[in-house]
Order: structure tokens, then sequence, then C-alpha cells
């Protein structure tokens, strides 16, 4: 049965998804469903794939083509997380771009319409996310453990509080006009904080983020190996901009807050590295390790840079960051 759409703010809508070796067919069907029974609603889903690896991706998610309304984009060479989601909201033809991210599970019927329902004057929305899986079967994985401890802070009360540095890019509406005006920074070629620095973006040209309880499922875990080389990566990108991230960043804000405590964890990091990252990787990670892990490797990054808490630029660390190869999706 169509849902009306009586009083309903926002009209057109592209839905649009980044993706990168990641199966997005049976995401795709599910909001084409939503979009569809949703009278006088005009609407398009577009999926970017960014130079995927795997064959068998590739073909499944070729299958979008044949869904209406619905459009699936190949690159033959990898663009970088924001470039990507540049291109797309390029690519989009409606005033209304709902930007998810491919790894993400709907699980909420009235996903679609709760930000139609949002007011015109709302030019960004946040939804915010929920853990799907439970400790019984997701215990020994870190990055189920990170997450869900963090869940506790997803919601749009807590959200809201500090609007400008809880922003992701999994699961946001935008204004068209907005994003096209002021689009993503493309330096950031790799995993982490490209997200964060948009908010503070946004922030300074006086665009409030609005923060709303419209989750999407985050269902999908890496194994405790690729987690801690992905955020390896994001604290790598976290030290080339940590100049530009300052006051965004917890992490940042407690090293230059408690000095002594940093000082006294980077000793403890460069005797303990090797055994607390085995830990991390094996099936009973630690979150306390993984907190003095991430701070000792950050401030690590930030030495070899020749970066501390009152200097924190690096015009040598720019150019190496450029060079190497993009971190994919």
């Amino acid at each position: 049965m169509n849902t009306t759409m009586n009083n309903l703010q926002k009209k057109e809508l592209s839905i649009l998804i980044p993706t990168y070796n990641d199966d997005c067919h049976g995401l795709v069907e599910q909001l084409a469903r939503q979009a569809a029974a949703i009278n006088e609603l005009e609407y398009e889903i577009l999926v970017a794939d960014d130079a995927s690896s795997l064959t068998r991706v590739i073909m499944s998610n070729r299958r979008i083509n044949d869904l209406p309304h619905c459009r699936f984009i190949e690159n033959a060479v990898n663009r970088g997380r924001a470039a990507i989601r540049n291109a797309l909201m390029r690519e989009a033809k409606y005033a209304w771009l709902l930007f998810i991210d491919a790894d993400m599970q709907i699980t909420h019927a009235d996903y679609l319409l709760k930000y139609l329902n949002t007011t015109e004057q709302m030019q960004v929305v946040s939804g915010g996310y929920e853990i799907v899986g439970s400790h019984e079967q997701l215990g020994h994985n870190l990055r189920f453990l990170y997450e869900k401890a963090n869940e506790k802070h997803a919601n749009s009360e807590k959200r809201n509080k500090c609007p400008m540095k809880d922003f992701h890019t999994s699961n946001f509406l935008i204004s068209q006009e907005l994003m096209n005006e002021h689009p993503l920074d493309e330096r950031f070629l790799h995993y982490g904080y490209e997200d964060v620095l948009y908010g503070k973006a946004l922030s300074d040209i006086g665009i409030q983020i609005t923060h709303i309880d419209n989750p999407v499922g985050f269902c999908k875990f890496e194994d405790n190996h690729e987690f801690i080389k992905k955020t390896e990566e994001g604290l790598r990108t976290l030290s080339l901009f940590s100049q530009e991230l300052e006051g965004y960043s917890r992490l940042l804000d407690f090293r230059k807050q408690h000095p002594v405590l940093t000082r006294w964890c980077n000793r403890l990091y460069k005797r303990q590295r090797k055994s607390w990252r085995q830990k991390l990787c094996s099936d009973s990670p630690s979150l306390l390790i993984f907190k003095l892990y991430k701070l000792g490797y950050l401030s690590r990054q930030m030495e070899k840079q020749g970066l501390n808490e009152t200097n924190t630029s690096s015009k040598d660390g720019m150019e190496n960051y450029r060079a190497t190869e993009p971190q994919r999706q």
C-alpha cells in the first residue's frame, strides 16, 4: 500500500551510495521498496563503485541497473572517500541527497519517511546508527565491541549536544545546492576524518547540522586484524590533518589536556606496542588496550612528522600522504 505525501516537506530525493567491494544490491532493493511506496515521491538511487577488486561483488551490483530508478556507476580508478561522494552529488538530479554507506542495513520501515518529514529549513540532517548483533555472536570482534560501547552516545539527544563534532557521512541528508557549493574536501584520500572536517567546514559557514533518531543498521564488522589496519590508517590521517581538526577530535583534545598521561602512555606504547597489537588482533581483544594503543600510535605518527601539540602542520607529511595509495571505501 502506498504512503501519501500529505504534510511531507521534501518530495524529491537522490539516494547516493558509494561502495568498494560491498555487495549492496539487497540494500538498494530495501530502499527502492520504501521509495516506491511513497506517493508522488520523485526519486533515484545511484550506486558508485570506487574501482572494486572483487568480481563477484561487481557482478552482483550490476543487477542494480535492472531495478526501476536505480543506476550502478562503475569507476576504473579509485577516487577516494571524499571524491567519490562529491562525484555522486554531481550525478544526482534531485534537490535532496541522502548518503548511505554500502555496508549498512535498513532496519526501520519508515526510514525514508522520517527524512522526508524534516522541514525545508533543515539543510543537513544526520540519522545516526544502531548496532545489529549480539555479544554472544560477536564478543570476539573488536569492531563490534568498540561500536557497541559507543552506541550509547549515538542517540540524537547526545549527538545534538555537539552537533558539528558528531557528524558522520554513513547516514545523512543534505541539500544538493549546499553540497554543490561546499563539497567534501578531496585531500582526504585515505580512511578517516573527512566527515569530521566536513562538519567543521559547515560550522564555519554557519550551517547547523540537525541530528534525529533515524538510524541505519551497522551489521558488518571486519575481522580484528583488518580493523586495526583501518584504525592505524585513520590515525595517520588524523595526524596529517591535526591542525585543521583541532577541537574536533577527542583524541587530539586528550593529548592536549593530559600531557603527563600522554607521555606515560607513549613510553608504555614503545615497549608494549607489539604485544598490544597481538592482543587486539586475537579473539579476546581489550577496549582499554585499544584506547592506549590509539593514543600511542597517534603520538608516534606525530613525532615522526615533527608534530606536537603546538606545531601541527607538516608539508612533507602531506606530500607523502598524497603519494600513497588511497584507502578503499
